[in-house]
């Protein structure tokens, strides 16, 4: 490029950072004109049907509503075969655990030591359960399962109906184990 282009003094390498910035500024500028098209906005019916997060204070719980009762059904038929029967001896984690070992190194990690808020098993359970087919379950369903995990936990009477303002105020009996931010180890001591 000429020398002209620029003002009297600059510098050849000043001169070709202008001349980048200026290449790749106008190459953005392209690309942004030349979207893909890959997708579509989501009206507001889809928007509506995509689920929610739910926060460990409650905000986000749907309405809906379930007892044990129904809940050891539905387990049975779906849970038990991963998780056992009663929470403990599956192929997978124990959903029931020792609480005695709430304050100790390695803690158990059923439902009443492992979960800080009950707020935060209904999406996980939500998303993730059963494995083979997430977000199968019914609001009304997920309720009752939840109040059956909470029966085996001893955290809620038997027949006990759980809706959304039951897992919002149920304190969880290891809520105050639980630090963040960091993790404590035995380097450098």
């Amino acid at each position: 490029m000429p020398k002209e282009y620029f003002p009297r003094g600059t510098s050849l390498a000043r001169a070709s950072v202008c001349l980048l910035a200026a290449f790749f500024l106008s190459q953005s500028a392209v690309a942004a004109n030349s979207l893909p098209g890959l997708g579509r906005v989501p009206d507001d019916a889809e928007l509506a049907t995509l689920t929610k997060h739910v926060f460990a204070d409650g905000r986000g719980l749907p309405q809906g509503s379930g007892d044990s009762e129904q809940g050891e059904e539905i387990y049975a038929s779906l849970c038990a075969a991963c998780h056992g029967s009663e929470g403990q001896g599956g192929s997978a984690m124990e959903l029931v655990g020792d609480r005695s070992l709430l304050g100790t190194e390695y803690p158990d990690r059923g439902i009443a030591v492992y979960w800080p808020y009950a707020p935060t098993l209904f999406e996980y359970i939500k998303r993730a359960m059963p494995p083979d087919k997430p977000y199968s379950l019914s609001d009304d369903e997920l309720y009752s399962v939840i109040a059956r995990l909470l029966e085996l936990n001893n955290l809620i009477d038997s027949g006990q109906r759980v809706d959304a303002a039951v897992l919002s105020s149920l304190q969880m009996p290891n809520k105050d184990n639980f630090r963040s931010g960091y993790i404590e180890t035995d380097r450098g001591r």
